[in-house]
């Protein structure tokens, strides 16, 4: 099976790897931007999310497989390699598994450690809309808004709407199988797992994802690594300070 994707400009091959619940199209306008550096971008969607195919396995074994695939698929190697939140989870163990295909690795927001699972109310909240009932993508947003108080979230996971007939919404992410496997998301990179290239983590100063006391795991199993801060960024630093973001990657890469 292979994995959705949107190719966009040419040069170096750069695959981008979106979060939990997220898509290869939340990053159009930084993959509009990186392409004009003579790269060519892959913004891929995970299986279960976008427009890729839905299976019952999911964990991160399965998803670095299907990178791996895809990069066969593509005749891809030397890769730029940049991965945010689960979809860093993904990059890491790909890199970590296949070296060789791999010339930089760009981790966002994400420790390889072990994270609780904390999707509860986004999970309960996408459950709980009825398609027989939702008209409109309004209808959808105030539904989801009981459960999930920031605009900018529900904005983000209401990507995921689209058309499956006239006059009938529905999700593109296999919501089930997420819900049943959630916990897979949280999993830590395998004790084994070492990248020796470079690599450098991302990590924004309002989030609490990446904290002072995981720079001796990242640097365990990233030796060649650095860690920057963007400023006046949560999680979703790429989309909340994209020039700083922008900036940082491409220091990196040239």
């Amino acid at each position: 099976m292979q994995l959705h994707s949107n190719i966009i400009g040419e040069g170096k091959p750069f695959i981008i790897l979106h979060g939990f619940l997220g898509m290869g199209d939340n990053w159009k306008t930084l993959a509009k931007q990186f392409s004009e550096s003579n790269f060519e971008v892959h913004l891929v969607d995970q299986r279960n999310h976008g427009r890729s195919f839905h299976s019952e396995d999911f964990d991160y074994e399965v998803m670095a497989e299907d990178l791996k695939h895809y990069c066969d698929d593509h005749n891809l190697s030397d890769i730029i390699l940049l991965g945010h939140s689960m979809g860093g989870k993904t990059a890491m163990l790909f890199a970590a598994t296949y070296p060789e295909l791999v010339n930089k690795l760009i981790v966002a927001d994400i420790s390889p450690r072990y994270y609780p699972v904390h999707h509860d109310a986004i999970l309960e909240g996408l459950s709980s809309l009825d398609f027989s009932e939702l008209k409109t993508r309004g209808d959808a947003d105030k539904a989801l808004s009981h459960y999930i108080h920031e605009a900018g979230i529900r904005m983000f996971l209401l990507k995921n709407l689209y058309w499956v007939e006239k006059g009938q919404l529905g999700l593109r992410i296999n919501l089930e199988v997420l819900k049943n496997n959630v916990s897979e998301v949280g999993e830590a990179l395998p004790v084994h797992a070492v990248f020796e290239k470079d690599t450098l983590f991302l990590r924004g100063d309002r989030s609490e994802y990446i904290g002072d006391t995981d720079e001796t795991i990242i640097h365990r199993h990233f030796p060649n690594s650095e860690i920057i801060t963007i400023s006046n960024a949560g999680h979703w630093l790429h989309a909340e300070n994209p020039k700083d973001f922008y900036d940082a990657v491409m220091n990196f890469v040239s």
